[in-house]
This record gives C-alpha cells, structure tokens and sequence, in this order.
C-alpha cells in the first residue's frame, strides 16, 4: 500500500511524491517555517512554493532547519506572470534559488498561461532543465489548448501540469488528455478551499470510513492518479491530511464522488487571469 513517501515517475524518470504541502497564503516568516517544518517532521518530502506567495525564503529556512537531507526532499516553486518571458525568467528563477537557499530545485513551474509570453518562458524552463539547475519542469494552470499550443515549439514536454481540481472541478477531460500526454497531474486547492466540508455525500463516506471529510477528498485524489498538495499552518491538521493511507474507497464511492464535478471553480479561470 502507499505511503506518504510513495511516488509517481515524470516522464524523465524523477520521481515525485504523491503527496506534499502546499504554503499558498502562507505568511513569509515564522508561520511558514513551522510549517513546513512540521510537515517535514511528520513524514512529508514534497513542498510546493511559489515567487508570488513571497514565502520562499522561509521555506528554504525550515530546509536547512529540517535536519532531513535536501536530496530527500522535492521542492517546486513557479515563475510569476510579471516575470515570464526568456530573460527575465532565468532572472527570476536565478531570485527564487538564491531566496530558497537551494542549489537546485526538483520542479519548476509557468504559474498561469499568459499567451503573449509562455512560450519564451519555456524556452527559459528548458534551459535552466538542460543546465541541470531542475530536475523536472511542468506549467500550472493549463488547459488542453494552452499545452496544444505550446507543444507546437516545445522540445521538451512539460512533466507536470498543476491545476485547481477538486470534487467539484474534477477536469476530466484535461486529466485525460494529460494522461495521454505523459504529463502527470497535480491538484491546488484540492479540498475545494473548505466548500466541500459540509458535503453529504462526502460526510457519508467519511463517516464509514472513519475519516474525516479532507482525508477522504485526498484520498480520491490519489486513487484518481493526482498528485495533492493540501495547505494547513497547523500542525495537527498537517498530520492528519496525511492520514489517508489506511483506508481505500470503494469503486462505487469514488463514483459518488465524481458525481460531484459541476465545474464550479474557486480560484480564477485561466483565459480570464492576469492574461494578455
């Protein structure tokens, strides 16, 4: 059975925890250091970050603070919108290293498809890749025509595309196409940003399970083959997100779950976001 070390192999060959945390809108400074500190303490070895959640810094400290070796653990952080295209790409991911305190990080990622600009951003992702400075490199936010376009010049193909996904957003479709593609997919905002903790269907199936309602969401992530990366600052809540490998859903509760999708997003859409 998984674990919450268990993996997935990119289409390189890296391997990429199943499950990790996620520090969106947590605060640079003490919060996201204990954190990701408690995280690391209870097992986790995937931390995902980000230029514009301006953490990075104390992501890279509760790193070197963690006593666990850097080559155990899988960092992503991703290229903001005001910094894509070629040049200013490599500067930025130049920032993030030196913030980070990292002399490498294992993903790196296009935050969100601004079209005038993703694909000499990726250019940018596929240098620093051929340099050796990451050890995989994947886009957020992307929908089937954005990576149809960027594949026409691509050399390389993104390993990861991590996008809003949830029970009530669960893109089927994208998930399909990406599965053909050999990109693996990853969840943000997978527990729906807390609009699915008073779901009945869900509170059912926790309940014969004995579980909690997140623990349930996140254990369909993993069953559907998605990479999850749920965010919490607290320590307990951290520990228990990551209790979710003792317990299997059945055929027919994944199915009830999956009746959920009503395409419902949280966050913004990618045509409609910073775009240009």
């Amino acid at each position: 059975m998984m674990n919450l070390k268990s993996t997935t192999k990119l289409a390189n060959g890296v391997e990429m925890p199943w499950f990790g945390l996620g520090v969106f809108k947590v605060q640079e400074g003490q919060e996201v250091v204990d954190s990701v500190k408690a995280a690391i303490k209870a097992g986790y070895r995937s931390i995902d970050t980000a230029t514009v959640y301006g953490n990075e810094e104390g992501v890279g400290q509760a790193i070197r603070e963690s006593g666990v070796a850097r080559e155990e653990l899988f960092i992503t952080t991703k290229v903001w919108n005001n910094d894509q295209g070629y040049d200013s790409t490599l500067a930025a991911f130049d920032l993030s290293l030196s913030k980070l305190g990292l002399d490498y990080v294992d993903l790196y990622l296009v935050h969100w498809p601004i079209r005038a600009k993703y694909k000499d951003t990726w250019r940018a992702l596929e240098k620093l890749y051929a340099g050796g400075k990451v050890r995989a490199i994947g886009v957020s936010n992307f929908q089937i025509d954005h990576l149809e376009d960027l594949l026409t010049e691509a050399k390389v193909k993104p390993m990861v595309n991590q996008v809003e996904l949830h029970p009530l957003l669960s893109q089927l479709e994208l998930r399909e196409y990406c599965r053909a593609q050999g990109i693996q997919i990853e969840a943000w905002a997978p527990l729906a940003q807390g609009h699915l903790l008073d779901n009945e269907v869900i509170a059912d199936i926790a309940a014969r399970h004995n579980k909690t309602l997140p623990q349930v969401i996140l254990r369909w992530d993993l069953q559907n083959g998605i990479v999850t990366i749920p965010k919490s600052v607290k320590e307990e809540r951290i520990i228990a997100n990551a209790d979710i490998f003792d317990f299997e859903l059945s055929e027919d509760e994944i199915s009830r779950i999956n009746a959920l999708n009503n395409n419902q997003r949280f966050g913004s859409h990618p045509d409609r976001f910073n775009n240009e």
